[in-house]
């Protein structure tokens, strides 16, 4: 049954990512690469975190991220939205401790995206996954399914919208990779604060593309992702984890 599964289910929603990118959502360029392109599989969007350039005290990521999107708090830490956030993790053995930013990691294998039951999680062919929040019944199976506990609830109604990325109460959203920004050929802002700071933390590009500095890295450095043991292949990656 997993197989069967799997393969049609996967399958399903693999073409339906790429026919979304273009009519999913009419009048919302969150889904198109541009109005006569869609996403491709020739692309792999992704993004390289070296946190031994993060500074612990540094959460300009997170700021940029809050402002993009217009997320504003409610003075409820538990259920604020957050589309990224700073962790830190500390060795038992060691006591060494690291900090870094998490934010929804764009599986090619995506929990979220398996047990939806309106499809309305879905992933690009590029990579990006995203929320259609047309037809999102606020079930929450999404946020259940991730493992990196990436993805919020809108509990409360939401003002001064941004055009580019749509929210409404009652609906699941995350990190969406600022597709909006990705496809006008513009990096997301987590890395554009980041590098504003003059640090060098993030790197945003393709990992297809063996000469994008992305893939040139990734090919030079010893990079983890957060759980390999899922397989789920994340499009974020860490170095120095």
């Amino acid at each position: 049954m997993s197989d069967f599964f799997d393969t049609t289910r996967r399958g399903f929603l693999g073409g339906a990512a790429g026919f979304a990118a273009v009519t999913l959502a009419p009048g919302l360029v969150l889904y198109a690469r541009a109005p006569d392109e869609a996403a491709n599989s020739k692309t792999r969007w992704g993004i390289l975190v070296d946190i031994g350039q993060c500074d612990a005290g540094c959460d300009s990521c997170v700021d940029a991220c809050a402002k993009e999107f217009g997320l504003v708090s409610h003075g409820r830490p538990t259920t604020d939205p957050q589309w990224i956030r700073k962790v830190k993790v500390t060795d038992p053995a060691s006591g060494r401790s690291q900090s870094f930013p998490v934010m929804c990691q764009h599986c090619e294998q995506a929990p979220c995206v398996d047990v939806c039951p309106t499809a309305a999680s879905f992933r690009r062919a590029d990579g990006i996954v995203l929320i259609n929040r047309h037809i999102c019944v606020g079930c929450r199976y999404c946020e259940m399914a991730c493992p990196y506990k990436c993805r919020n609830f809108v509990h409360e109604e939401v003002t001064d919208q941004k055009p580019y990325a749509p929210r409404g109460k009652g609906t699941s959203e995350a990190c969406t990779m600022c597709v909006h920004r990705v496809d006008a050929d513009r990096i997301p802002a987590c890395v554009e604060a980041c590098g504003k700071e003059g640090r060098v933390a993030m790197l945003f590009g393709d990992l297809n593309d063996p000469n994008s500095a992305i893939a040139k890295r990734i090919a030079s450095v010893n990079t983890a992702v957060i759980r390999s043991d899922l397989r789920t292949n994340p499009g974020v990656r860490y170095q120095g984890l």
